[in-house]
C-alpha cells in the first residue's frame, strides 16, 4: 500500500534536506511538497525533481484542507513565527484530523523549564500547546524534541569576517553548556523515522548532539581552526543589551540573542539522552568538525 508523505517546511534548512533524503528512498508520486508560493529557486528544483508541489499556509485553514487531501503521513515543522505560532499550528493539526491524516511527525524543543519564567517561555509554551493538540487529536504521532540546532552558533557569535575582526564571543552564556546538533543529522534520523513510523508510534524522541560543549570551548575550538585567538566574554544580560544598542543591533534580535543566551546559561540545553544516536547507529558530528565546516 502506497503512503503519501507531506513534507512542510520545505525551503527552510532542515526540511530541504529530509526532503532531498527522502528522494532517495521514496517513490516521486509518494512525496508531496508543502510551499507557499512557487517564487522560490528551491521549489523550482523540486519541481524539476518531479515532484508534487502542493501550495499552502499555515494561516489559510481552507489551502491546507487542499493540501493535505489524500495525504498519509505529514511531517509537520515547526513555525517561525513566535507570537502565533500555537494558533497556526492548532490549524494544522484541525485540518489534519479533518482529512484524515494518519500520521504526524512534529519538530518540537527540548525543555526543563516549563514556567512562564523560562527565558524562551513564549517558545516553549508553544510547543507544550501543539504536542498537546496532536495527543488530543487522536492521531498518531511521533514527536521530535531538538536541542539548538549546530547551525545556530553562527547565528550568536557572527560570521567568519566578524570573528577575525572582533577577535571575541560576546554572549552572555556564563558557563551553560548545550548539545547542538546539526541539521544533517536531524535530517537523516528524520527520514529513517519517516520511512519506518510503525517502530516509533506514539513516542516523544529527545535529539541532542553527542557533544556538550560551552560556549568557552567554542572559543578555543574555533582559535585552532581560525589560527586566532578568539577570547570568549560573557557580560551580564544588562550590560549585553546595552552593548548591542550602542552598535546600533536592532532590539528584536537583542532580544532572541538575550534571550537564548540567558536560556543557555541557566542549562535549559543541557539534555545528553541517546535517542539520536540510537537512530543513527552512531554519534552526531562532533562540533569542532562542524564549525571547521561553517568557518573554514
Amino acid at each position: 500500500m502506497n503512503n503519501k508523505i507531506l513534507i512542510t517546511g520545505a525551503t527552510g534548512g532542515l526540511g530541504s534536506k529530509v526532503i532531498n533524503l527522502l528522494k532517495q528512498n521514496v517513490a516521486s508520486k509518494n512525496l508531496v511538497v508543502l510551499v507557499r508560493d512557487l517564487d522560490n529557486e528551491l521549489v523550482n528544483q523540486y519541481k524539476n525533481d518531479g515532484l508534487e508541489l502542493r501550495i499552502g499556509d499555515y494561516a489559510n485553514f481552507e489551502s491546507l484542507e487542499n493540501a493535505f487531501k489524500d495525504i498519509d503521513t505529514l511531517y509537520f515543522v515547526s513555525a517561525g513565527d513566535d507570537n502565533n505560532r500555537s494558533e497556526l499550528h492548532k490549524n494544522v493539526v484541525d485540518v489534519a484530523k479533518k482529512v484524515g491524516i494518519k500520521h504526524i511527525l512534529y519538530t518540537s524543543g527540548v525543555r526543563k523549564n516549563e514556567s512562564n519564567v523560562s527565558p524562551i517561555a513564549t517558545l516553549i509554551a508553544s510547543h507544550i500547546q501543539t504536542e498537546n493538540f496532536i495527543k488530543d487529536s487522536g492521531i498518531n504521532y511521533t514527536i521530535f524534541r531538538h536541542n539548538l540546532y549546530a547551525e545556530v552558533i553562527e547565528m550568536l557569535i557572527g560570521d567568519k569576517n566578524q570573528l577575525v575582526k572582533n577577535k571575541a564571543i560576546y554572549l552572555p552564556t556564563s558557563n551553560g553548556i548545550t548539545s547542538f546538533v546539526p541539521k544533517d543529522d536531524l535530517a537523516e534520523a528524520e527520514v529513517k523515522v519517516i520511512l519506518n513510523p510503525y517502530l516509533y508510534l506514539n513516542k516523544t524522541l529527545e535529539f541532542n548532539g553527542s557533544e556538550s560543549i560551552s560556549f568557552s570551548e567554542i572559543a578555543k575550538n574555533l582559535s585552532k581552526i581560525l589560527k586566532v585567538t578568539i577570547e570568549y566574554n560573557s557580560p551580564e544580560v544588562p550590560e549585553f543589551v546595552n552593548t548591542m544598542n550602542r552598535f546600533g543591533v536592532p532590539n528584536h534580535i537583542i532580544e532572541m540573542l538575550s534571550s537564548f543566551s540567558l536560556a543557555i546559561a541557566q542549562g535549559e540545553f543541557d539534555h545528553q539522552t541517546n535517542d539520536l544516536e540510537m537512530i543513527l547507529g552512531r554519534k552526531t558530528k562532533t562540533i569542532y568538525d562542524f564549525l571547521k565546516q561553517t568557518y573554514e
